[in-house]
């Protein structure tokens, strides 16, 4: 890559890992010890953070940040929001706590949710759009109390009088929001509240589309947002080696399986899963969709659904024509994740020029004392 460095994030698997999709052969169920494993190996291994997934089918990603946090030294966690299910000051309050005890190291990714059923079993009987404006008048309260205003707001779906918090975070104006969202009205409301603009991980030219308007949306407001991806990578040695690896992740999958997964995920109404699905449609003989992007694992997994498969100059080539768009941030995932870890760090890692200070903020100090995790570590090893 250039002189112009990126961060890169790893994934815990909160609702469970293994070497095949769609299969429990060899499947690990996601306990605290091997989700510890792999926040400890992504902390030694120089990733900048790791995001915790957030739906019905997963264990609880505040918690699990609060019990992995201690346990890890740099990492960040990237770790979920949920307009409509959480009250903006209760998520306020949540945040900073996780962002003081952790020094530092919360992002806040904001889930908007784009599967009806399961936001009507948690409650929320809200159309595509409507949720969009919870989102929007939950950010707008949310980021005044992180910057340590006192709120009084009346919208159309939230109201606060008086609200304030007691404790501040720990990073100044609170942690960087990141979000994803492929409407237009998702992409007006990153233009007015959000840090970092995700996508996932569709052909370049695609990407660099949905950048723009995204880039464009935020100017007319006089703002400016950076920009990440989200991939799953396989990398080996050889070109035929990862190829044969991606064969083999998706070689208990039957047309049944397929099948039913594809009908779940028709009956969502993101825009970005539509944009998955269509670069299958389901189907097996059409997986590689540019080239060393493979759509394999989206015939069964919803969100994320896309691959870069290759050796390592090959992936390392693929990323840095996603660099050039623009995209600073790469949060990855590979199965199963605690290997693929270290195999895309062992492999991938030389070949890229990383930055662990992308996406970081002043933190204040409390009477005379930092609260800088890194400061502070280095004053502690000074004094020792």
């Amino acid at each position: 890559m250039n002189s112009q460095s990126a961060n890169f994030l790893w994934f815990l698997p909160t609702n469970g890992d293994g070497c095949y999709l769609g299969s429990s052969e060899g499947a690990r169920a996601a306990d605290l010890g091997y989700l510890r494993q792999i926040a400890q190996a992504a902390d030694a291994l120089g990733y900048f953070g790791v995001l915790l997934p957030t739906s019905r089918a997963c264990e609880d990603s505040w918690l699990i940040a609060a019990a992995l946090a201690p346990a890890t030294e740099r990492l960040r966690y990237l770790v979920a929001v949920r307009p409509g299910l959480m009250s903006p000051t209760l998520a306020a309050r949540m945040s900073a706590t996780l962002d003081r005890l952790s020094q530092g190291r919360l992002l806040i990714n904001v889930v908007t949710g784009g599967d009806p059923a399961e936001s009507r079993g948690d409650g929320v009987f809200l159309d595509h759009d409507e949720r969009y404006v919870v989102t929007r008048e939950f950010l707008d309260i949310y980021r005044r109390l992180l910057r340590g205003e006192e709120v009084t707001a009346r919208g159309q779906r939230l109201q606060v009088e008086g609200a304030k918090l007691a404790f501040m975070p720990c990073q100044t104006d609170g942690p960087p929001i990141y979000f994803g969202g492929s409407s237009n009205a998702g992409i007006e409301v990153a233009a007015d509240f959000v840090d970092k603009y995700l996508t996932w991980g569709e052909p370049a030219a695609q990407v660099a589309e949905k950048l723009s308007v995204a880039a464009a949306a935020a100017s007319r407001k006089g703002r400016t947002m950076s920009f990440g991806i989200r991939l799953h990578v396989i990398v080996r040695r050889t070109n035929e080696e990862a190829w044969a690896a991606a064969d083999s992740l998706i070689s208990r999958l039957d047309d049944k399986a397929i099948a039913a997964a594809q009908q779940g995920f028709a009956r969502m109404d993101s825009i970005g899963q539509q944009r998955m699905a269509a670069l299958h449609g389901g189907r097996r003989d059409k997986l590689e969709i540019s080239p060393n992007l493979w759509a394999g694992v989206g015939l069964v997994r919803g969100g994320a659904g896309t691959a870069l498969v290759g050796d390592p100059p090959t992936v390392a080539a693929r990323l840095e024509e996603y660099r050039a768009l623009g995209i600073d941030t790469f949060i990855l995932s590979g199965y199963p994740h605690l290997e693929e870890a270290y195999r895309f760090a062992e492999l991938v890692f030389p070949l890229l020029e990383r930055s662990e200070t992308i996406g970081r903020r002043g933190t204040p100090a409390i009477e005379g004392v930092t609260l800088d995790p890194f400061a502070a570590g280095e004053k502690r090893l000074a004094t020792a």
